[in-house]
């Protein structure tokens, strides 16, 4: 007989992965980091939408540096992005980029292609640097070869939700990260 998990409010999960306790110590770790890499430069944070809104917020916070951070929402042509990367911009900055260092933070990376669609689209609005922080990566699944300089937590398959990960719209604001049931 297969032991049920936990449900709440239309979302079922196994087990929690990464405990809230978990997330905070990590970030906080990547937040010296970045501050470290950057130290006496000014910096943006830009937030893919919607996954990393947690992640990106948490983030800011543990780094000690001058920042401007802005949101970017990138959104699929359906039943493509897993297998092709296409992809379109739905959310574009607000602010400009260009001459400046920026830090794109994602929730999670797996095949890298609508990471890599983004980080060509950003290139070209020639900032000093763009480099990728990921709360969780999937090397395993990865597609493209992209440079990932910051990352929280290596992940195997599985299908993971909370802290700005979802299921249908449902438990991004979990404050932490479960296992998904199948």
């Amino acid at each position: 007989m297969r032991k049920r998990g936990i449900r709440l409010n239309k979302i079922s999960y196994k087990k929690i992965i990464y405990t809230q306790q978990q997330l905070s110590e990590r970030i906080a770790e990547l937040g010296k980091k970045i501050t470290a890499d950057y130290e006496g430069q000014e910096i943006v944070l830009l937030g893919v939408l919607k996954g990393s809104l947690f992640f990106c917020t948490d983030l800011a916070r543990a780094i000690d540096l001058p920042m401007q951070m802005d949101m970017i929402a990138i959104g699929s042509i359906p039943d493509t992005t897993s297998s092709t990367g296409i992809v379109r911009i739905t959310k574009d900055l607000d602010i400009n980029i260009t001459g400046k260092h920026v830090i794109v933070v994602e929730d999670i990376i797996r095949t890298g292609l609508t990471t890599a669609y983004l980080l060509q689209t950003l290139e070209a609005r020639r900032p000093a640097s763009v480099e990728v922080c990921t709360l969780l990566y999937n090397p395993e699944r990865q597609l493209i070869d992209l440079p990932v300089k910051y990352y929280g937590f290596e992940v195997d398959r599985s299908w993971l939700i909370g802290y700005g990960m979802d299921s249908g719209e449902y438990g991004r604001n979990l404050p932490f990260i479960a296992e998904m049931e199948h």
